[in-house]
């Protein structure tokens, strides 16, 4: 399956989860376990949310993670200050990069933003050199996006 069509795959697969629930968390749990199943090659899919100016760990899939991360260090934080979508194709090139798994080699890390500020990030990770590319990017944007959609965050 090309990514396009495996991106459209998980959009409809996420609209179906999120339906009728709202819940930040149980969204963010689905979300990471569907990116977990439906990409190949990750070694980490999931959530940190900014709470009291630095990313704290959300739901995820894969081996335990860093629970806080400060904004502008590390990957996440940097994607968090920039309010940008990064694509690291090498970690170890990374100035600063933080390993939560020695095994990570590349990362995708998509901020979260609701209604123009940031809430968080949604981080991927890979064993593989060179993972995630542009159409990675393009899809879990799109994915981050709705599942910003689907959430209440008063609640």
């Amino acid at each position: 399956m090309k990514k396009r069509e495996l991106y459209t795959e998980l959009m409809r697969q996420a609209r179906g989860l999120f339906d009728g629930e709202n819940d930040v968390i149980a969204n963010a749990a689905n979300l990471s376990a569907l990116i977990w199943h439906g990409l190949s090659d990750l070694n980490w899919a999931g959530f940190y949310f900014l709470k009291d100016g630095e990313l704290v760990l959300g739901p995820f899939q894969g081996k335990p993670a860093c629970v806080r991360i400060a904004v502008g260090k590390g990957v996440c934080g940097t994607a968090a200050a920039r309010a940008e979508t990064i694509i690291v194709p090498d970690v170890h090139a990374f100035a600063g990069h933080i390993a939560c798994d020695s095994a990570s080699n590349s990362e995708l890390v998509v901020p979260l933003a609701k209604n123009g500020h940031i809430i968080g990030v949604l981080d991927l990770d890979s064993p593989s050199f060179g993972r995630f590319d542009t159409e990675d990017a393009t899809g879990l944007e799109a994915l981050a996006q709705l599942w910003v959609a689907a959430c209440d965050f008063a609640s």
